[in-house]
């Protein structure tokens, strides 16, 4: 009789601790404190590439773009969990450097260079270009620079001297041999990136810019500021390290509970 009476609360208490583990209201701290070191770990991944591109001509800073995600656990309850929508791009110009070298250009305002990609068109920021064997102006990369036409700007043999008008208009001692094309798009943030600091147009229609303006012998820098990163950067170490000591607090209490209810001693 005793054993039965033994088994069945044996039973009784399986149960009750079935029914904790299965509960929700005990687990939503602990999945509230784990979106958030997810978001955070995101977040730092973001911030860690901006540092690594400080030095990046024309790189454009990024940033985690966050939202509150409500759950609903019962009619009348619901749970407020860390959401991160998207990354959006900080579309600031950086500060122009003079370098004094020819094939170096920087865009004053708004614009993208038109490079040629094998997969076609692409866009950037970054002024650094070069001459091949063919004498094409090219990026870092060997991809050429468009000009107004959709052509290659190819340097003639020989050339010593070569000259950038603020409208974009190359010249040499020969004469014009071409405009750099500048484009601008409705929606930068929607622009993809690539490789290379390039980016595609993701379906959107280059546009002509009004009155573009190209500034010769310099370069347009990254406008990451290192310090500003830093300080994000330990402003979320520290709120992870927060999120790590909430989750750890929420499960000794969940061990306590149950250990309550064991009736465990130590």
């Amino acid at each position: 009789m005793h054993k039965r009476r033994a088994s069945t609360e044996l039973r009784c208490l399986e149960a009750r601790i079935g029914r904790i583990w299965k509960d929700e209201t005990l687990e939503n701290p602990g999945y509230i404190a784990l979106s958030r070191q997810m978001v955070l770990q995101r977040q730092m991944d973001v911030l860690a590439n901006n540092l690594a591109n400080l030095t990046t001509p024309g790189y454009r800073g990024e940033a985690m773009l966050f939202a509150e995600h409500l759950s609903r656990t019962e009619p009348r309850e619901k749970i407020s969990f860390v959401q991160d929508l998207a990354t959006v791009r900080d579309l600031r110009a950086g500060p122009l450097t003079h370098t004094g070298n020819a094939l170096d250009l920087a865009i004053r305002g708004e614009g993208y260079f038109v490079i040629e990609t094998p997969e076609g068109e692409r866009y950037s920021r970054a002024g650094s270009f070069t001459l091949d064997a063919d004498g094409q102006v090219v990026t870092a990369q060997g991809q050429a620079l468009l000009d107004d036409g959709g052509a290659p700007i190819v340097v003639p043999p020989e050339t010593s001297t070569i000259t950038v008008a603020r409208d974009g208009t190359l010249s040499t001692e020969q004469g014009e041999i071409g405009r750099v094309r500048l484009v601008a798009f409705e929606n930068e943030q929607a622009l993809a990136k690539r490789e290379a600091g390039l980016y595609d147009a993701a379906g959107q229609e280059p546009l002509p810019v009004a009155d573009p303006i190209i500034e010769q012998g310099k370069l347009e820098g990254s406008n990451v500021a290192g310090i500003v990163e830093m300080t994000k950067m330990m402003r979320v170490v520290r709120s992870y390290q927060s999120a790590a000591n909430m989750a750890n607090q929420e499960h000794e209490r969940q061990r306590r509970a149950i250990e309550a209810l064991a009736g465990v001693r130590r």
